[in-house]
């Protein structure tokens, strides 16, 4: 099965690929994830896009285009796949159409106000990779999991969230009307928890 995950940014895409990778045994293919492991490693790539990211800014069609086609061609995508934060334009979503045939686009709503909330208390552990919430902490400093120091990634700080919101209202919206057109779209309320949003994912993928 071949899925897009779409929704504004803190609105679950993530979590939501990580379960649904995990119970259907398809790769989760995140831009994000991509993009932060090449600035991380300093490639030309990671160097060039470092300060889009920090700004809220989005990174290139033409960049992210290519390096979606050359993942999705790897032999672990032969039975399908998860693309979380990809496309994000409508220009993306066509290239992929000429390229890939997607089966079902799920849209994660999420109240702004409440995706705010939700980013800016994100806190990231270098160390061992986790991702936590400052409502969940004993401290915003230290990693509950490792002890390593827990830092703001800039794109989590509220400025970049609003920045973030703001890129997505005009830039990635339009993409629901593309995919509400062809038939494929089902929109879930994210504002709930976890188990409740993924419940109606997997409800929806069996029809």
């Amino acid at each position: 099965m071949k899925l897009i995950l779409l929704g504004a940014p803190g609105t679950g895409k993530g979590t939501m690929a990580q379960r649904l990778r995990d119970d259907l045994n398809i790769p989760q293919i995140s831009t994000g994830d991509i993009f932060r492991k090449n600035i991380k490693e300093e490639t030309p790539l990671g160097l060039q896009i470092k300060d889009l990211l920090a700004r809220g800014e989005f990174v290139p069609d033409d960049i992210t285009i290519a390096i979606v086609k050359n993942r999705l061609a790897e032999s672990d995508c032969a039975n399908g796949y998860i693309l979380d934060g990809f496309p994000r334009t409508t220009a993306q979503a066509e290239a992929l159409d000429s390229f890939q045939n997607i089966d079902c686009v799920i849209n994660l709503h999420g109240e702004p106000e409440a995706i705010i909330a939700r980013l800016a208390g994100r806190r990231f552990c270098p160390a061992c990779n986790g991702t936590f919430h400052t409502s969940r902490l004993q401290s915003e400093t230290v990693c509950p999991v490792c002890g390593g120091n827990l830092i703001i990634r800039e794109d989590d700080r509220e400025e970049t969230v609003r920045k973030r919101l703001e890129v997505y209202s005009t830039t990635t919206f339009p993409l629901i009307e593309y995919y509400e057109k062809k038939g494929k779209l089902r929109t879930i309320d994210g504002d709930r928890y976890v188990d409740d949003v993924y419940d109606d994912i997997l409800a929806v993928l069996k029809k």
